[in-house]
């Protein structure tokens, strides 16, 4: 079914038709939903919740299966690898270290834990032969990780990508794709055979989500800062060339790509950017209530 799931921590995950543009519903026992996997081979989501719980739920029903506590808080994210079978949570921001806690995809059996020197780590990506690729975004550096049993294969220096949050595995050419924050945010496509950064490109800042259509050959970042998607044609293993920048909306930061019609969806709210408090710290943004808005994309 074309649906997004989008998680939002005070109202839970919500469910959108992308045809009908309607709400279908929200994800029973919800609230605090942080990052979802979806595994239609199993017929099983996997929520990352922000109170160190992780909720397990039907994709055909929607109800709930288990929430089982796997930290003490702060799950920030998951994802699955196709080549062991397993879903991995990642626990969010740590003093010192990040927490990888290992699952059976199937069941949702806790296999094992795995400590990483940082202290913030993005959404990985796996190659689905056997590799994990994950960046360390306080390091500005990349893992390469055995997928069977995450020992460290590799670690790479990023040099101009400060601040690596996005990453995708290009199947067909062999490279990691990065989008990086930093002063400069670019794009770069690393060789995984020996770490060495192949492209370098510009993009807007405030970039969170990126997406690769491996089949048009086209990469687009979401820029929340510049209220901009950065649209780069992929021209060969090592091409890049920019296409576009599509002005968006500030604060749309995540995207979605739907395969099957390639169309893009991002999400955004209305907010606001309080002044910083006595001790002169930044403050959280508050969001606007009921501004929640869906942006879809359509190629033309």
């Amino acid at each position: 079914l074309p649906r997004l799931f989008m998680a939002r921590r005070a109202d839970g995950l919500t469910v959108f038709d992308v045809n009908t543009r309607q709400v279908v519903g929200t994800v029973e026992n919800s609230i605090g939903a942080n990052g979802p996997v979806l595994l239609p081979e199993f017929n099983r989501g996997y929520v990352a919740m922000t109170d160190g719980t992780m909720l397990v739920f039907d994709l055909t029903t929607l109800k709930a299966i288990d929430r089982p506590r796997l930290d003490e808080g702060d799950l920030n994210q998951g994802f699955y690898d196709p080549a062991t079978k397993r879903v991995h949570m990642v626990v969010g921001n740590r003093p010192q270290r990040t927490t990888w806690i290992t699952l059976d995809a199937a069941t949702g059996q806790v296999l094992g834990r795995t400590q990483f020197d940082s202290r913030k780590m993005d959404d990985p990506a796996p190659d689905g032969r056997g590799a994990i690729y994950a960046p360390m975004r306080d390091t500005n550096r990349l893992l390469k990780l055995r997928s069977s049993d995450l020992a460290v294969e590799a670690d790479w220096s990023l040099g101009d990508c400060v601040q690596p949050v996005a990453v995708e595995y290009d199947h067909a050419a062999a490279r990691v794709l990065i989008g990086c924050r930093g002063p400069k945010p670019v794009f770069i496509a690393l060789d995984p055979a020996d770490g060495r950064i192949t492209a370098t490109l510009p993009i807007g800042r405030g970039i969170d989500g990126m997406v690769h259509d491996e089949i048009d050959h086209l990469l687009v970042t979401a820029n929340g800062v510049d209220a901009t998607m950065t649209v780069i044609r992929q021209d060969g293993p090592d091409s890049y060339t920019p296409v576009e920048t599509i002005f968006t909306v500030p604060m749309a930061r995540v995207l979605a790509l739907d395969p099957a019609t390639r169309r893009l969806f991002t999400v955004t709210a209305g907010h606001s950017l309080p002044a910083p408090g006595p001790d002169g710290k930044p403050r959280p943004v508050a969001f606007h209530p009921d501004s929640f808005t869906v942006l879809g994309y359509v190629r033309r």
